[in-house]
């Protein structure tokens, strides 16, 4: 029997149901945006709380500059902030920002504010050289940093100079931004900027820097102190030619102008009196100038002296002298007729702790104090022709003594200046009217310290200056006008001329007796304890001075209208081995007396 099939029953298909949109995740998206919103300004308003306003920034306050030059108007030394000429790009040589876009920022003209292929490129070579070889920040970040921000290393100041990148990037051109660098960068040795810095390190306007100039200048942002051709030329060399490779690099020169330019680098010899003359010719300007105002100051020195006279020192010290214990030295030039000082040196290295011996120490000066005595005397009425009597002489319990044996009875002026004989030398000073008539001498030639009553001065048992002694010895040779010892020419604050003060001439010894002096002290020179001074051919006239077991050490001298004076000793005062003022003093003297001429 046929069955048909069993059909079981179709289910009946429910209608799909359609999915509702899950309106709440855009409403918590809303709102987390907002409230993301809300939180990002927050934090970019705790950022930038104290963001400095790049417009008064673009004019940041700096130290007022001070530059001193030589009497040729070549920079010796620089004080403050120096910044030179703003300069745009078309009154630069092409290379100059060439050399600066190369090593600082090669891709500065087609990146935005910030170069994120820079950033990875200088990562990989740091990480490859394991030390900091490449800088990542652009220079529209150099610029944020160098002119609104501090050097701190701080999550905020990155934030702000984000921030301030982003605003110069929208406020200048390209070429504005690197003009900006240019003129404010800093480059060391206080310049800042391309035009301060040619005038510090070169002597030129910006506008006259040749290729290699222009790659050492460019190479120095990175560490203005380690690359500066004063304090390491080498240093600087070597990174003047890594400039100039990334200039080639960039297609900015080609291998043969980077090759020439290479073979031509001369690092230029730093001009020498930035140390102990330029202080003391600064310290004259303090009373010049008004605060806060710039200032380059013409000096009175002679550069190529005062590098004669710092390498005849040191010279002197590190071979002879180091041989009798004599450790420490100091000269000082100047001209006869008017006290312009041409050379300083204030002892063996400026780099020693830069005290200036020859205006900041105060030493006996021995038997180099006896031409005060011979004036007084002078005045007194007697004349070089005269005698005086050299025997034993004692004054309370004190009795001076001749360094040479022996006694020579009655001698002439002349003669016992010659000999430096002490005891000549206490009969004159009581003849003239004691200790207090010598010192008023003294004090009236320029001699300010102040000097003890008593008999012994006539010997030079006071404490003064080498520079005071040398100016006050002026007045023997120049007719008998008293000189103030100055550095300084002429002086220009803010671009104006200000008057530099000039003491006039002063008589203060007599015409007749000055030539009186001229002459004993020539005797000294010529058949005296200053033999050692003589110049074949040149008429010099000085004297030496020595002081108890040979401290002291000291010759001043005139020829030529140079007064040139000379102190070897010791800072703490040891005795030196047998060094007399005739001695180390005097050799030293005609070194220099042959450079001034």
């Amino acid at each position: 029997m046929y069955h048909a099939p069993a059909f079981e029953p179709v289910p009946e298909i429910a209608p799909k149901r359609r999915r509702r949109f899950p309106w709440w995740v855009v409403r918590w998206g809303v709102i987390l945006a907002v409230w993301g919103a809300l939180a990002g300004g927050v934090v970019l308003l705790w950022f930038a709380r104290d963001l400095p306003r790049p417009e008064d920034a673009l004019d940041a306050i700096r130290r007022p500059s001070l530059v001193l030059q030589d009497s040729a108007g070549r920079t010796i030394a620089t004080y403050g902030d120096v910044v030179g000429e703003a300069l745009r790009l078309s009154d630069l040589p092409a290379y100059v920002p060439e050399a600066a876009v190369s090593i600082e920022d090669r891709r500065f003209w087609t990146h935005g504010a910030f170069d994120a292929e820079g950033v990875l490129r200088a990562a990989l070579v740091d990480l490859l050289a394991g030390r900091v070889r490449q800088g990542g920040s652009t220079i529209t970040q150099q610029v944020a940093k160098t002119l609104f921000l501090s050097n701190a290393r701080t999550v905020r100041r990155k934030v702000q100079e984000m921030l301030l990148t982003l605003w110069l990037e929208r406020h200048f051109t390209k070429t504005e931004i690197l003009e900006i660098w240019l003129n404010r960068v800093y480059l060391g040795s206080g310049a800042w900027g391309i035009d301060a810095a040619a005038h510090v390190y070169f002597g030129i306007s910006a506008r006259h820097l040749n290729l290699w100039q222009a790659a050492m200048l460019a190479g120095l942002p990175r560490a203005p102190s380690r690359f500066n051709p004063r304090a390491d030329p080498q240093a600087a060399i070597a990174r003047t030619k890594e400039v100039l490779d990334a200039m080639v690099g960039t297609g900015a020169i080609t291998d043969a102008q980077a090759a020439a330019a290479k073979a031509a680098i001369r690092v230029p010899a730093h001009p020498p009196g930035g140390g102990w003359f330029a202080d003391w010719a600064a310290g004259q300007v303090a009373a010049l100038v008004p605060p806060g105002t710039d200032a380059v100051v013409r000096t009175t020195l002679d550069a190529r002296l005062q590098a004669v006279a710092q390498a005849d020192l040191a010279a002197l010290l590190a071979g002879p002298g180091r041989r009798v214990h004599a450790g420490q030295g100091a000269v000082v030039v100047l001209d006869a007729a008017s006290g312009a000082v041409r050379a300083l040196v204030g002892g063996r290295s400026y780099e020693g702790g830069g005290f200036d011996r020859a205006t900041e120490a105060r030493r006996q000066p021995g038997s180099s104090f006896k031409p005060f005595v011979w004036l007084a005397a002078l005045e007194q009425g007697m004349r070089p022709d005269d005698t005086v009597l050299d025997a034993p002489l004692r004054i309370g319990g004190w009795s001076p003594v001749d360094f040479e044996p022996g006694w020579r009875g009655e001698v002439t002026l002349e003669r016992a200046l010659a000999l430096s004989l002490n005891t000549a030398a206490v009969r004159l000073e009581m003849r003239a009217g004691g200790p207090a008539a010598v010192a008023s001498v003294a004090r009236r030639l320029g001699v300010r310290d102040r000097l003890p009553d008593a008999p012994s001065l006539a010997l030079g048992t006071g404490e003064v200056g080498l520079l005071e002694m040398t100016a006050a010895y002026a007045a023997f040779f120049n007719g008998g006008l008293k000189v103030e010892p100055h550095g300084v020419e002429s002086v220009r604050a803010d671009g104006r001329g200000v008057a530099v003060p000039q003491a006039g001439a002063v008589r203060v010894i007599d015409a007749d007796r000055a030539a009186m002096m001229v002459r004993m002290l020539a005797a000294v020179v010529r058949e005296g304890t200053g033999r050692g001074a003589a110049v074949a051919g040149r008429f010099v006239a000085g004297k030496t001075g020595t002081t108890q077991d040979n401290r002291d050490a000291w010759f001043i001298g005139e020829s030529g209208g140079k007064v040139i004076g000379v102190w070897i000793g010791n800072d703490d005062g040891a005795p030196m081995r047998g060094v007399m003022g005739g001695g180390l003093p005097t050799v030293l003297f005609r070194e220099v007396l042959r450079a001034a001429g």
